[in-house]
């Protein structure tokens, strides 16, 4: 007689998987409708957060095209005292402990010129390096690398030149000068380039001013002064030292750090902000699937009797409970990855698409990490289990007499 009580009558993983999907069957109109809820929810959490994320990725990725870019400091003086940076300053700034790169820059108005037109612009007069260590990328074509004859453009310079602002125009060359003048002093002076440059990359910024940034080697003569310098970090743990030994030097700091750090503020807000919106869709369609369970439960308590009446145990008939609701749950998660992520990927397509045909770059405005997508199927299956608690603890506790009682 103890043998026999002390046998196991559980359903199997398979009998628990056959029985809890037959709610798709039994009552499909309600099953689908709660599902449906619940993905709506989960698509409004999809969507907006994965907007979030895309503004991240779209202003960081603006703001740190490199990595050295990232630990580099501007060194400057004020306008409005007149002071320039010396070479003597410059190798000053290079024995700093924390200082790994100096990158300067001179700043002069010149002339390009190409086929008989020509026309007056800044010339940004760079060490190669400046590119990396700014961050500054072209949108067409590439930087310009040490020892190769070229320039970087702005499209706002290539108009000046009757050039497009394309493809068609890498490759070209156009004669340049700077026109040199010392602090203080009316006189200028004509430095040519030792050869016509060679356009290596465009700037496609209308926002910009005529610009060519030209490595110094390629001037017949070098600046003897710099209106800023580039100082890149041994590390990113010396920023701030580096910074306040510059200050300390007289210096103005402008630290692409602080702008990412703010930047990586403001949007964390946005996105949890967006989040929270989505989570209070979220929380409706959750209690929509609550009732749906508590509704269900009431009208299966004969059917409850009669499965215990068999052999059933508590532990069968809440894990039959559970599984329902934790499969409903990850029906309505899935559901709703696919609409959110389908309708953000609809308006990427069509901002590309708006992009292209007015000349940008195309874009993801749009963005959903993988791992959210995790949390979100974890998130599912949680809330059929919180929907399908109470339901299950009801039925533990109800005995096959009052279960008949009910009918």
């Amino acid at each position: 007689m103890a043998t026999e009580q002390s046998i196991s009558h559980h359903l199997s993983f398979f009998d628990l998987l056959r029985l809890s999907t037959r709610i798709f069957t039994v009552k499909p109109a309600r099953t689908f409708l709660t599902i449906l809820g619940t993905s709506v929810g989960i698509a409004t959490v999809v969507f907006l957060v994965s907007l979030g994320y895309g503004l991240q990725y779209i202003l960081l990725g603006k703001l740190v095209t490199t990595e050295d870019s990232l630990i580099t400091l501007t060194a400057f003086y004020p306008t409005e005292s007149a002071l320039n940076i010396e070479e003597s300053q410059l190798k000053d700034i290079l024995e700093l402990p924390a200082a790994a790169e100096v990158s300067p820059l001179a700043e002069f108005s010149g002339e390009i010129s190409q086929d008989g037109f020509s026309g007056l612009i800044l010339v940004r007069i760079i060490e190669p390096n400046y590119f990396r260590l700014a961050g500054l990328t072209p949108d067409i074509g590439t930087i310009v690398h040490e020892g190769e004859n070229g320039i970087v453009v702005t499209n706002q310079a290539l108009r000046l030149v009757n050039l497009k602002s394309d493809a068609s125009s890498l490759g070209k060359e156009v004669p340049l000068k700077a026109f040199f003048q010392s602090p203080g002093s009316d006189i200028t002076e004509d430095v040519p380039a030792t050869q016509p440059l060679r356009i290596r990359g465009i700037i496609t910024d209308d926002a910009e001013p005529p610009i060519v940034f030209v490595p110094g080697y390629l001037l017949k003569k070098q600046p003897s002064f710099f209106k800023e310098a580039l100082v890149k970090a041994k590390e990113l743990a010396v920023v701030e030292p580096l910074r306040d030994r510059l200050i300390e030097k007289g210096f103005l700091i402008s630290a692409r750090l602080d702008l990412v750090r703010q930047a990586q503020q403001i949007l964390t807000v946005i996105t949890i902000t967006l989040g929270v919106f989505g989570v209070a869709a979220l929380i409706v369609s959750a209690i929509g699937m609550f009732n749906t369970m508590i509704v269900g439960f009431l009208e299966r308590i004969y059917e409850v009797g009669v499965m215990k009446a068999i052999g059933a145990t508590d532990r069968d008939v809440r894990n039959l409970f559970l599984a329902e609701s934790v499969i409903m749950g990850l029906a309505g998660g899935g559901t709703g990855i696919i609409l959110g992520m389908g309708g953000g990927q609809l308006l990427n397509f069509g901002l590309r698409i708006l992009a292209a045909r007015l000349g940008g770059k195309p874009f993801d405005l749009f963005i959903t990490p993988l791992w959210f997508v995790g949390l979100i199927l974890g998130l599912s299956a949680f809330i059929g289990i919180i929907a399908g608690f109470w339901p299950a603890r009801r039925a533990i506790g109800l005995s096959p007499k009052e279960a008949f009682k009910s009918k």
